[in-house]
């Protein structure tokens, strides 16, 4: 029997603007142009969802 699949989004886990800055900081540290793109959209994201979450609380 095989265990279903859930979609998982890594931003879910930056959960801060310092989490997001440590995040950018090891894909940069890479230098892999592509993967630090990637981390961009995935850190754009989490941005995102934090500032929805501020807007909530005010």
């Amino acid at each position: 029997m095989s265990e279903p699949l859930h979609d998982y989004d890594p931003a879910s886990a930056l959960d801060s603007a310092e989490a997001i800055e440590v995040f950018m900081a090891d894909a940069l540290e890479t230098g892999d142009a592509a993967y630090a793109l990637k981390a961009e959209a995935v850190a754009e994201r989490a941005r995102q969802r934090l500032m929805g979450t501020s807007k909530k609380h005010i």
